[in-house]
């Protein structure tokens, strides 16, 4: 099992549940955190008794986001005498970021969000680089960065207008509002929202079990297949699928499928 100091992780039934685990400092994301979320997901992706990841949050919150620290340690790039090498150290930490998120986006197994409670800042942008998203009632959701004297710049504003109306994430964006649970839904950031924390946990996972059920060669290719398309023309995403069939349908897990439904019985996948 992969050791982690800022999250709890479990694995149990082809499920991955990655918990952020500062519940005192509201989960917020400090330098280990970052680190740890990329290679937490590198592991899942790697990790062949992985179908699906769960990630959620300990205490009161999701995740409060980006720590202070964080941001307060940006002024140690002043110390840099060399306007340019300043600038390119920057650039560097700023990608770096942006790369622990994109970890959730590259694993190839499915990753459901469930949140509850606050969801801020870079909460948002993780969030945004799942393929699911649930809440419970409590939760509320803020771009944050706007009150901050910032741009957000690790995803929210290329992501989340992949999935929702542009004209909801400038407002969004623009003014920091907070907004709930059922407004997420309505936005369509969120699935669905629940009305608390137990009715979350428990209908997530009931998702994450069926997700698990399914063919593991299925469900990486139904993933990567969905990526695609938003980031494609259909022609082109069309190429893309009679490519992947092409090379992968004539697999064990469909002769499995075929089999149960002809027996009857629900399938058993190998990893």
């Amino acid at each position: 099992m992969i050791e982690l100091n800022q999250y709890e992780c479990k694995i149990e039934n082809h499920i991955a549940q990655l918990t952020f685990n500062r519940p005192t400092k509201a989960n917020s994301l400090n330098i280990e955190a970052w680190e740890e979320l990329a290679k937490a997901f590198k592991y899942f992706d790697e990790n062949e008794d992985v179908r699906v990841v769960i990630l959620n949050g300990n205490g009161k919150n999701f995740s409060g986001g980006m720590d202070l620290e964080v941001l307060m340690n940006l002024q140690s790039f002043q110390t840099i005498p060399c306007d340019g090498r300043k600038r390119e150290k920057l650039s560097g930490h700023i990608r770096f970021l942006q790369n622990c998120i994109n970890a959730i986006e590259k694993c190839s197994k499915p990753v459901i969000a469930a949140v509850h409670g606050a969801c801020i800042g870079g909460a948002i942008d993780v969030i945004a680089a799942c393929d699911l998203r649930y809440a419970s009632s409590d939760a509320y959701f803020s771009i944050k960065e706007i009150d901050l004297g910032m741009v957000a710049d690790l995803g929210t504003l290329q992501r989340l207008p992949k999935f929702m109306p542009l004209p909801i994430v400038s407002e969004l964006a623009l003014t920091g509002k907070k907004f709930s649970g059922d407004q997420a839904k309505e936005f369509g950031l969120i699935n669905q929202c629940y009305p608390d924390k137990t009715q979350l946990d428990t209908e997530v996972l009931g998702t994450a079990t069926q997700i698990a059920s399914k063919s593991p060669l299925s469900i990486r290719g139904t993933k990567r297949m969905l990526l695609y398309a938003r980031d494609h023309q259909v022609e082109e995403s069309l190429e893309a699928m009679v490519q992947w069939n092409a090379s992968y349908i004539l697999s064990a897990d469909l002769m499995e499928a075929f089999t149960a439904t002809m027996e009857k019985r629900k399938p058993k996948f190998k990893n």
